[in-house]
């Protein structure tokens, strides 16, 4: 009786192979995977620090206000508030501000005093200060406010240095926490507590608050900082060296 054919065995270095091969194929498409995944990881961080470098060192703009071009010269007001410097002093710079502004405190810890340092104290630079409290920050405009009280006692300038200085402790407060930290302050200035007081519980200088914004929105700042060096804008917490070279450019004429 004939036997019935038996199909070949597959031999053991055959099969050996066939498992290599699935399991390189494997390995590939889970590399092609994890490669795919670290693609898009690096797209989305350089996507994410593009969008970073294009947001200027500033708030949200006001809405419909454009910025002046680069290098064309605004007519500025310099506000109701003493300024820093020789009143005959060749570059006018004009900082308009936030009290509550992490950008503004940037530039107030980073380059501030080098200004007044190397420009102002030399008499090169008179320094002007105008409020810009912007609406999401809760805490700025009580403390412009707060600000306009101690000028009343010839402190502003003390003010506005301790306020940068203890951002910290109107941020993120409530109403009557930013309230009860800016009449710290002015105690701690040595002010007279009830005469400081009664004028920001008052709101007494709302008006010079309100016309500062009002004039800055008229001269084109939706942000802060935004500053103008003899009416140039240079808008947000710049470096150091874009001030000085605005100045000096300014000072060479």
């Amino acid at each position: 009786m004939a036997k019935k054919p038996e199909l070949p065995k597959l031999s053991l270095n055959f099969l050996s192979k066939l498992k290599t091969n699935q399991l390189l194929v494997v390995l590939l498409i889970v590399a092609a995977f994890l490669i795919g995944v670290l693609i898009t990881k690096v797209q989305y961080l350089e996507k994410g620090q593009a969008n970073q470098a294009a947001v200027p060192s500033a708030q949200a703009p006001a809405q419909g206000n454009q910025p002046p071009a680069p290098g064309v010269k605004v007519d500025v007001n310099k506000g109701n508030l003493p300024a820093l410097g020789n009143k005959n002093a060749k570059v006018i710079l004009v900082d308009f501000g936030d009290f509550e502004c992490p950008f503004c405190k940037k530039y107030f810890d980073e380059t501030f005093a080098q200004i007044k340092k190397d420009y102002v104290d030399t008499g090169k630079v008179i320094y002007y200060y105008r409020h810009f409290p912007l609406s999401f920050h809760p805490a700025a405009k009580p403390a412009a406010l707060a600000s306009e009280c101690a000028n009343e006692q010839n402190k502003f300038w003390e003010f506005h240095d301790l306020v940068f200085k203890e951002q910290a402790k109107i941020t993120g407060q409530t109403p009557e926490g930013t309230t009860q930290a800016l009449k710290t302050f002015a105690a701690s200035l040595g002010l007279n507590t009830s005469q400081f007081n009664s004028c920001l519980d008052s709101e007494k200088y709302k008006d010079n608050v309100e016309k500062d914004t009002t004039e800055g929105t008229t001269a084109g700042v939706n942000g802060t900082p935004t500053f103008f060096v003899n009416g140039m804008s240079l808008v947000g917490a710049q470096p150091y060296s874009a001030f000085q070279t605005l100045i000096d450019q300014e000072l060479a004429k």
